[in-house]
């Protein structure tokens, strides 16, 4: 199993930045695909980006695509959002999460998963 843990949340304004990073164990030699997720209050857990290990193509949802960037340090087994020009509506939980296989949105296929980090946009 590998564990996962989150950090870099906050609150910041509308416009503002913020980087997360995502430490992996050094049980992760394995791992094919990191993903982050977010889950807003009251709503479901969806995909917000994915980095396949060996792949040039990250994977970005419609609606942080131009404004997130996600990258693996490799040395450092972690794994990076960059989130700029940030709005309310990425207000939500981020969670960090691994698989052995091609990357996915199903959140069953992920066995390992952070705690996650609250990320919070507004005025």
């Amino acid at each position: 199993q590998v564990q996962l843990m989150e950090s870099g949340g906050g609150s910041v304004e509308p416009g503002e930045s913020l980087r997360l990073s995502c430490v992996a164990s050094s049980t992760a030699k394995n791992t094919h695909c990191m993903s982050w997720f977010r889950q807003a209050s009251g709503k479901d857990r969806e995909r917000v980006a994915s980095f396949a290990v060996g792949s040039d193509t990250p994977f970005y949802a419609d609606s942080v695509k131009g404004r997130f960037t996600i990258s693996l340090n490799n040395a450092k087994n972690t794994l990076y959002l960059q989130m700029n020009s940030l709005k309310p509506e990425d207000s939500a939980m981020y969670y960090c999460a691994a698989r052995v296989g091609y990357c996915s949105a199903s959140l069953s296929l992920y066995k390992d998963w952070g705690q996650g980090i609250l990320v919070t946009v507004s005025p």
